[in-house]
């Protein structure tokens, strides 16, 4: 039975006709944009001045595809049925951004991020139309998995070796080549080689391509022509070794969830042939995937032409042989089967049978790949990954770890957040063991502390709702109308379910696609007609079109502007790798700080370019620049670590080390996992406590030495939590005890004529190494502590006075010093 509301879906059609040229343009665009974005639009993660430039561009070409959208669309827009408002409701999506902006813990990097949402706005409003012309609808389903399969296949180019040919097939439009290759797309971490192709991180490149395993799948069955059969069940095998080569735990995981949840949506005979299919290129890929993994390790080592035949060869020969079989099966069972299935497809749950079934024997390959000996048939580096799958692996712990100290930043950040890219900035205050980690790793987490419970509300009724009126549509429609915009479901509901593990959706390109799904689902959705509303609606394309189009003006001329800055920034800092010109560098600079009067990068840069001049000159106009430049930049990015030490050293420089101490102490919680943070306040706070008991000034003695006390006591209450982290999990960066702190706060205590704290302290430096002018320094200070308190540790003395005869007399000096 059909949905009467696609009736009135066709009419609205007919407006697209009478301006073919204008949607043939957009559809061009829009193509070339879908084939341009993925090589071009990296990772959003606090990007720098090498990253943001595409990032700007993309949403300039976005702004242009929403002029023509407006040129071609004005006069389709109503306010009659349920989707017409969804133009309108996916505004406030950049709107709790923007609203976020103003309380942002980084004004630069929320302000990208209000720039990112409006693309995607703009994504979703394009969709939701264009999608609903069927010839449209072909042309970008083909271009969304024609742009897949490139990306497949550019990632093998990589893996088995043709790193440099890959590369010079994108380095005219992507900057992410360098010395002839593409960056990272086979990345090294503790795991070995991983696939990542042109996403530089495997996880997300995994997420993307179980997205587009089931997605083949579906054109694959959908196909009519035998060449559509044939080319679809060909990738099958290139996709699944794929995100076998990701390495990615959590791809692997969230693979049968999703699997299953797609099957629910499909009648028995396809559930059976998505099963059969998947089936047949798993066992397929397995077959081959230990010879194509330790090819692409060789030949990443150093390559060699046979290996890499040999590579292709075992690729390309169990594609075409799964490809024969899937044509086979597709052109002459698949008909028999779903004759054969009709009746039973007609009962009441009928769909859940194998769901049921598949979740069982997902459980048992599970069980047999991970707890048993049946894994070793896998390479080793696969069979690994698979050994560690379990709760109480570090990964898990960590992940469980960010989630929770992402809720302690929206505690203090509730109801409008702490802005786009707030964890970037926040984590290192927030954070419960010093892990280094610039995402949360849940794309859900990362979204609710950014824009708060209100944006976040907005966000999930948004998305909830097109689900729930996509469903609806679907249950009420025929066959051919399911099949139509079944492809959208597919691509957001992988990514979605798989954010929730990972930062998918901080990936620009992979946001647009989760957008375009949801304007593809939208534009098919169950939509009510609404009753007349009380005002007239018929000018509301004009009115909506005129709004809309003044924003995309504004975010048009905004993201170019930002091109123009990231373009003076890049300049500036190449002229500051060859040349020392203050008037070149400072004249580049002044172009990008003129828009962008907080960027990271260009700040530093230039106080450090007026700390330099400083340093020669002695000239107070350019120290006073340097610390206003600073300070005005860190009231808008009070996070910024980098920019908070500048302004420390241009105190420093200054020798008002007092000053400098203040900052340092003031932005100790900020990084209460930053070891060097507190190394330094322990080190300067002595200094500055000793010389202030040179002076006299017992005030300001008391005053330094109680800070770097508290700073050491801080490192020990720290220390004692990480030893309660679980034995899994990692916990991070360095964090321990130094000879200097030890040393430092051993004579803190001395000074304070806090003598047992001071013989405790300083016995925790004390090694056997008396070769070392630190330990025994620290040596002569716990002896000293001992004598004064009428104790001695002799053994150690001893060794010390061996080592060194005139310790002796330095011992007996210090221990008559009154403090």
């Amino acid at each position: 039975m059909s949905n009467p509301v696609y009736g009135k879906q066709a009419k609205r059609s007919s407006n697209v006709d009478k301006k073919p040229a204008l949607l043939l343009v957009l559809i061009v665009a829009i193509i070339a944009y879908l084939v341009w974005t993925p090589f071009q639009v990296a990772l959003f993660n606090g990007q720098n001045l090498e990253f943001e430039k595409p990032l700007f561009w993309a949403i300039a070409l976005g702004s242009v595809l929403l002029f023509l959208w407006i040129a071609n669309y004005y006069k389709s827009f109503k306010l009659d049925e349920q989707r017409d408002w969804l133009p309108l409701a996916v505004l406030l999506l950049p709107i709790t951004y923007l609203l976020s902006y103003f309380g942002a813990a980084s004004h630069y990097l929320a302000m990208n991020m209000v720039l990112i949402e409006c693309l995607y706005a703009i994504m979703f409003i394009i969709s939701i139309y264009l999608l609903q012309d069927q010839r449209a609808n072909k042309i970008i389903q083909t271009t969304i998995m024609t742009v897949a399969y490139i990306i497949v296949w550019f990632g093998f180019l990589n893996w088995f070796g043709h790193g440099k040919f890959a590369g010079t097939l994108v380095v005219w439009f992507s900057n992410a080549v360098l010395h002839g290759k593409y960056t990272d797309a086979v990345m090294t971490d503790s795991n070995g080689l991983r696939l990542t192709s042109v996403f530089q991180y495997a996880n997300t490149y995994a997420a993307f391509l179980m997205a587009f395993l089931f997605a083949a799948v579906f054109c694959l069955i959908r196909s009519k022509k035998w060449y559509g059969q044939a080319f679809h069940a060909f990738m099958l095998v290139p996709i699944i070794v794929s995100i076998l080569l990701t390495l990615s735990r959590g791809g692997l995981v969230m693979l049968p969830v999703v699997f299953v949840l797609l099957l629910l949506f499909l009648k028995p005979a396809k559930q059976i042939l998505w099963v059969v299919y998947c089936a047949i290129a798993g066992i397929a890929s397995l077959a081959i995937s230990k010879e194509v993994t330790d090819l692409g390790l060789q030949l990443n080592q150093k390559f060699e032409a046979g290996g890499a035949v040999k590579g292709w060869a075992f690729l390309l020969i169990t594609s075409a042989v799964v490809a024969i079989i899937g044509w086979v099966v597709q052109a002459f069972l698949a008909p028999k089967m779903e004759q054969g299935l009709a009746k039973a497809s007609a009962k009441k749950h009928a769909n859940l049978w194998i769901p049921v079934g598949s979740v069982i024997a997902v459980g048992v390959v599970a069980f047999l790949l991970i707890g048993t000996s049946v894994r070793n048939v896998l390479p080793q580096n696969i069979s690994t990954r698979l050994e560690n799958i379990n709760f109480n692996q570090h990964s898990v712990l960590e992940r469980i770890t960010f989630y929770k100290d992402g809720m302690k930043v929206v505690k203090d950040y509730p109801l409008l957040g702490a802005g786009g890219g707030a964890w970037a900035a926040l984590y290192e205050k927030y954070q419960n063991n010093p892990y280094t980690s610039r995402q949360a790793h849940n794309f859900f987490v990362q979204y609710l502390l950014e824009v708060g419970i209100v944006g976040f509300v907005i966000f999930m009724a948004f998305v909830l709702f097109i689900f729930y009126k996509y469903i609806r549509g679907y249950i009420q429609s025929d066959a051919e109308r399911k099949d139509s915009y079944f492809l959208y479901l597919i691509l957001t509901l992988s990514i979605l379910i798989h954010s929730i593990l990972d930062f998918n959706m901080s990936y620009v390109f992979i946001g647009m696609l989760v957008f375009i799904g949801l304007g593809g689902m939208a534009a098919a959705m169950d939509s009510k007609p609404l009753k007349r509303v009380a005002w007239k609606t018929d000018s509301a394309g004009w009115i909506y079109s005129l709004a809309v189009g003044i924003c995309g003006i504004i975010v048009l001329i905004t993201s170019v502007r930002f091109v123009h800055a990231s373009n003076a920034g890049l300049e500036a800092k190449k002229i500051a790798q060859t040349s020392t010109s203050y008037e070149e560098i400072k004249t580049a600079l002044d172009k990008d700080l003129k828009i962008r009067h907080n960027h990271p990068d260009s700040v530093l840069l230039m106080s450090s370019l007026y700390q330099s001049v400083y340093k020669q000159t002695q000239n107070d106009d350019f120290y006073n620049a340097a610390n206003s430049l600073l300070t005005d930049a860190l009231k808008k990015e009070p996070y910024n670590k980098s920019m908070i030490n500048r302004l420390i050293t241009n105190y420093q420089l200054k020798n008002e080390n007092d000053k400098a101490y203040e900052i340092l102490v003031a932005n100790a919680p900020k990084f209460n996992w930053d070891i060097e943070w507190y190394e330094q306040m322990i080190t300067q706070g002595f200094e500055l406590g000793y010389t202030a008991l040179g002076q006299g000034d017992t005030a300001a003695k008391e005053k330094y030495f109680k800070s770097g006390i508290a700073a050491f006591e801080k490192v020990q209450a720290g220390l004692k939590h990480l030893a309660t982290l679980p034995k899994e999990q990692m916990a991070g960066r360095p964090f321990s005890n130094s000879p200097i702190m030890i040393l430092d706060t051993g004579k803190m205590y001395y000074m304070m004529n806090q003598l047992d704290k001071a013989t405790e302290t300083l016995k925790m430096g004390v090694t056997q190494d008396f070769s070392d002018p630190t330990n025994r320094e620290t040596t002569r200070w716990y002896i000293a502590a001992l004598m004064k308190q009428g104790s001695n540790d002799q053994a150690v003395y001893d060794q010390l006075v061996k080592a060194d005869p005139s310790e002796k007399e330095s011992i007996e000096k210090l221990v008559q010093i009154n403090f």
